[in-house]
């Protein structure tokens, strides 16, 4: 058993990772600006479940929320920053408030869970952030979204080889595109998105492995991975393929 804190699992992916890892047999400490999905279930998974009302863009907040967990559960073997901010629009169009929102929310917010959490994690102990394929390819009018995963690919590898010493490894969890309220505003077809349960439910199957880059399935790792060989190329192509598909 491994007691494990998410920020952003009231909805989409990671409420559906925060289930799959209780049902697992895990302990689960969840941070979040609602909970109105995710904090009914505290009584279903009494003790193993733990909800608190925050905001990552709050150092303090993320701060207590991360005491609380550990005070509770005696400690962290997980951490993982999924909360996020996805603004679409032309970067013509986004103005600098915009950007600053969006790299509070996905960056910032992963600089405040590790500030806070890297104390309290047992050895051998794992940070996650959830990044995105557009963060290594980059896409049409996401320039504020791109850019902030882009930023924390970065900041996982700095933080891997800063920790490494101390037994806290850093990871990068790399979902494809899924239907959740933050990709609803993309010229996407839904059909060209995945399900959130599917890969909220494999990327808690996959949460403790080895490897830098976790995917929910294979084939999302194989994509992952070849969009890191030929970043332009991939990124070229699924512009030109979202156009023809709109």
């Amino acid at each position: 058993m491994a007691d494990i804190l998410i920020c952003g699992a009231n909805e989409g992916i990671g409420y559906h990772m925060a289930l799959a890892l209780l049902d697992l047999g895990h302990r689960v400490d969840v941070l979040d600006l609602s909970l109105d999905n995710i904090g009914p279930l505290q009584r279903k998974f009494e003790g193993r479940l733990l909800c608190y009302e925050g905001d990552v863009r709050s150092e303090s907040s993320v701060a207590q929320a991360v005491c609380a967990a550990a005070d509770a559960f005696g400690g962290l073997d997980a951490a993982v920053q999924n909360a996020c901010l996805c603004p679409f629009s032309p970067f013509e169009d986004t103005d600098g408030d915009v950007l600053k929102a969006a790299f509070y929310v996905n960056y910032f917010g992963a600089v405040n869970l590790t500030r806070s959490a890297a104390p309290h994690m047992r050895a051998g102990g794992r940070i996650l952030f959830t990044s995105s394929g557009v963060g290594v390819t980059g896409f049409p009018n996401l320039t504020a979204y791109a850019s902030t995963k882009g930023a924390i690919e970065s900041l996982a590898k700095c933080l891997r080889l800063e920790y490494a010493r101390q037994g806290l490894s850093f990871h990068i969890l790399h979902p494809p595109l899924t239907r959740t309220r933050s990709s609803a505003p993309l010229p996407v077809p839904a059909e060209f998105m995945a399900s959130p349960e599917a890969v909220g439910r494999g990327l808690a199957k996959h949460l403790f492995s080895r490897h830098f880059i976790i995917c929910h399935s294979p084939w999302q790792r194989a994509q992952t991975l070849m969009c890191y060989l030929a970043p332009l190329k991939f990124g070229s192509l699924m512009a030109r393929m979202t156009a023809r598909a709109n």
